[in-house]
């Protein structure tokens, strides 16, 4: 068997269609991997993607997986579409519609409540999620009938605006007089009304979108569920690095994984490098503790010839290993 390609260490970043699970999806890469003549290889996801969800899904191959928890924590970025007038039972267009409404928000509305929905907030999970109640999973509970009490949680939206570049300075402007516009202050003016609304949201772990769009929708004095939602970021990853299932299936036809494969040290955007000398990155890969080291407290990514080593936590010039990296040393 000593004609297998070794195991790949880093991350593909997939585009994951609508339809897809984000367990199927890493079925889909051990598959190629396997067909393309790779060593078996340990391979995870950083955060479900809801199968009527599309976009960014980072998908952890080798000792990139011990990354994969952080990925999880890390802040999303989502476009979103609502459509006002009806709630479904998941919030989204699989489910039935349990409630209609003929109003429908003007524009300026819109922006006008996007505010309310920005900072630290709280919500209701939806009962269609994956969200364990007495160790069974809350769309399993719903689907078989039961009533679900969601518990109210704390999470954060950093961000949330119109897409497309509207700004709300343009909305706001539907309420001057201009050239061509209608007189606001003329009681016969129309109001631009919104049959639907496309937004981007940069949230914290554990933001349900379907949730937000439900609270935006009601807040403005209707109903909505969401019909589109594509994940535009998740953590340092962005949809420009995404790769499609056309080009993931290239791989299982031979094609080198090195050209669509992120290193590992991709998903550490954000962490101040730690350079080790050889006696150094010994002591490390042995899990011993380095201590007199000039740097800043806090995680940093200890590497050796530029090949990550070990996740170590500094603290008072002692560097204490977090999380230990298995990978080939380039030099050796």
């Amino acid at each position: 068997m000593s004609d297998l390609k070794p195991a790949p260490h880093g991350w593909l970043i997939l585009d994951k269609p609508r339809g897809l699970g984000s367990t199927q999806a890493v079925g889909m890469v051990k598959r190629v991997l396997r067909q393309g003549g790779y060593a078996k290889t340990k391979v995870g996801h950083g955060g479900t993607l809801d199968p009527l969800a599309e976009g960014v899904l980072p998908i952890a191959l080798g000792e990139a997986t011990k990354l994969a928890g952080r990925m999880l924590d890390a802040d999303k970025i989502y476009a979103f579409t609502i459509q006002f007038g009806e709630e479904t039972a998941t919030l989204d267009t699989e489910g039935e519609v349990t409630e209609r409404s003929d109003r429908r928000p003007p524009m300026a509305a819109i922006a006008g409540v996007l505010d309310h929905f920005t900072g630290s907030i709280e919500q209701v999970p939806p009962a269609y999620s994956a969200l364990k109640i007495d160790g069974k999973r809350a769309y399993d509970r719903a689907r078989a009938g039961e009533t679900v009490e969601m518990k109210t949680r704390a999470v954060t939206v950093h961000d949330l605006y119109l897409a497309g570049g509207r700004e709300d300075a343009e909305v706001r402007s539907a309420f001057a007089t201009t050239a061509g516009r209608p007189d606001p202050y003329d009681p016969q003016a129309p109001l631009e009304l919104a049959d639907s609304v496309t937004l981007v949201a940069r949230v914290s772990k554990g933001t349900y979108i379907r949730s937000l769009a439900r609270d935006i929708a009601r807040a403005l004095g209707t109903l909505g569920h969401v019909t589109y939602l594509r994940r535009i970021k998740a953590g340092p990853f962005l949809e420009e690095q995404a790769i499609s299932l056309d080009k993931l299936e290239e791989i299982a036809k031979g094609a080198a994984i090195e050209n669509l494969l992120l290193p590992l040290e991709a998903g550490l955007d954000d962490i101040p490098v730690l350079t080790l000398d050889p006696d150094s990155a010994q002591a490390v890969r042995q899990g011993r503790v380095l201590s007199e080291l000039p740097h800043t407290d806090g995680l940093h990514l200890a590497t050796a010839h530029n090949v990550p080593v070990a996740l170590m936590e500094l603290s008072g010039g002692t560097a204490k290993v977090v999380r230990g990296f298995n990978l080939p040393d380039v030099a050796e």
